[in-house]
């Protein structure tokens, strides 16, 4: 009976902490989570008319969305490595060197000189942690924890590498195996174990462990916290873990889909278990349009277009965010917001200002998230694949420089720029540039005034060493 007792009085005790913490956190530094899937379209969940009718249901992202606010026109980059970029630097891809890969031998990913939103929040006081896939850097001194992150555990590039043991001929003595990784800052990055098929099927479950652990752990210290959440499906190859593994009777693709929103769901009970709702906002998007690959290829639903173009199924994701008490539940809207924007607004929401002496393309959108304006504070931006400018979005237009419908056919450079209004052609079918020239105005005047700042501020080449800093003044120390 006293056995029963004390365990029951460890377990009250336990609760009452966590209330306590909760209680006495400080609400004017929201927690924040920050979930994103990848490759995940624009029409996989039920909220943006996939779910049951591809054979997923999504209940619990859906439910997010009822208790929050919907993007219906949230934008990222072409490629997995430069929207992982804006999002935590706020600038584009073209800037930071990391739109391609360097030479051989050369280091990829962001150099230090960059600012990343986990450096301005830990000045803050934020914990900060990265559980999943960070593809910004894949040696010491490109880690999460060299930019920021108090602690990480993921891949540091992507999941496809899974696959390197089942393929014809492989030799990892070329080609060596890639490894779940490990990190804390001050300390130096380890290998976990390595990333074969069968840890690609359960990273994520880890991941979510982690992400929760981390929560309650800082719930405890009393202290506002940053959890960036990069989960890896449904990247290719989309693989449910064994617990999902023809859950829906649909395939592996489903399956997955169906395993990411319950992993959804386990991050905001956690949440609500912990007492923080409504000082935790939590956001879920995509780092990229569908997939192309087949037997994973996804859809992007209303529109057109996987990853690698510059159509609207490539360059529009999910965008969801909750915050109870401070996000209206049930908004929707279809104002333009970029993954750039993501890095101005969490500083703004955080108290943080951002750094002034280098270009910063994201703008802040709290206004728009928090319902506190109808407007986003921007009507465009450029869509780069690699260095070259293919397209130009501005409000319902868009301005195509070079055409790519396919990637499995070539980019054409068009001889005659193609325009489409996106409201009348969301699929962007019909050009009709020749009746409408004048859209030509804005698209340049935003041409010319972001080459202005390639020329006041140059890019980082890609490829810089560690060392590198800018040529102009006023850089930041870190």
């Amino acid at each position: 009976m006293l056995a029963k007792l004390t365990r029951s009085t460890i377990s009250l005790i336990w609760i009452l902490s966590l209330c306590n913490a909760a209680i006495a956190q400080e609400t004017s530094k929201p927690n924040i989570v920050f979930v994103l899937a990848d490759n995940l379209g624009w029409g996989e969940l039920g909220v943006y008319g996939g779910g049951e009718l591809r054979g997923a249901p999504t209940p619990r992202i859906d439910q997010m969305a009822s208790e929050g606010f919907r993007l219906q026109n949230f934008n990222v980059e072409t490629e997995c490595v430069p929207t992982r970029t804006a999002l935590m630097t706020g600038r584009q891809a073209i800037r930071t060197g990391t739109y391609r890969s360097p030479g051989a031998g050369q280091p990829n990913g962001l150099v230090p000189w960059e600012v990343t939103i986990a450096e301005l929040l830990s000045a803050r006081g934020y914990a900060t942690a990265l559980y999943g896939k960070w593809h910004l850097g894949d040696r010491e001194g490109r880690y999460p924890t060299n930019q920021g992150f108090d602690e990480w555990y993921g891949i540091s590039g992507t999941s496809d590498v899974s696959l390197y043991r089942t393929s014809i001929g492989y030799d990892e003595k070329v080609a060596p195996p890639d490894y779940v990784l490990e990190g804390h800052k001050g300390q130096k990055t380890q290998q976990v174990k390595e990333y074969d098929i069968e840890a690609r099927r359960g990273i994520d479950t880890e991941i979510t462990k982690r992400t929760i652990a981390f929560m309650r752990r800082n719930v405890l210290e009393k202290k506002p916290f940053y959890a960036y959440v990069p989960l890896t499906q449904v990247h290719f190859p989309t693989l449910p873990s064994h617990e999902f593994e023809g859950k829906t009777g649909n395939g592996d693709f489903a399956d997955s889909v169906v395993e990411t929103d319950y992993h959804v769901g386990q991050i905001l009970d956690a949440i609500k278990e912990l007492g923080i709702d409504k000082d935790t906002m939590v956001i879920f998007t995509s780092d990229n349009g569908p997939e192309f690959r087949r037997p994973w290829q996804g859809t992007a639903g209303y529109w057109r277009g996987t990853y690698y173009t510059v159509l609207e199924g490539s360059l529009r994701t999910p965008f969801i965010m909750r915050w109870p008490d401070h996000v209206p539940a049930g908004r929707v809207s279809n104002e333009i917001v970029h993954a750039s924007d993501m890095f101005t607004t969490l500083a703004h929401l955080a108290g943080s200002d951002i750094p002034h002496d280098r270009a910063i393309d994201g703008v802040d959108e709290s206004g728009l998230l928090l319902g506190k304006k109808d407007k986003s504070n921007r009507d465009g931006f450029l869509a780069f694949v690699g260095e070259d400018l293919y397209a130009v979005k501005w409000r319902n237009w868009k301005v195509h420089f070079i055409w790519l419908e396919d990637v499995t056919h070539g980019p054409i450079k068009l001889p005659e720029r193609y325009a489409f209004n996106l409201l009348r052609d969301p699929k962007e079918e019909t050009d009709v540039m020749s009746s409408n020239t004048w859209i030509e105005r804005p698209i340049f005047t935003m041409i010319d005034k972001f080459n202005t700042t390639l020329k006041q501020y140059p890019p980082v080449p890609p490829g810089s060493p560690d060392t590198y800093t800018p040529t102009y003044k006023g850089s930041l120390e870190k």
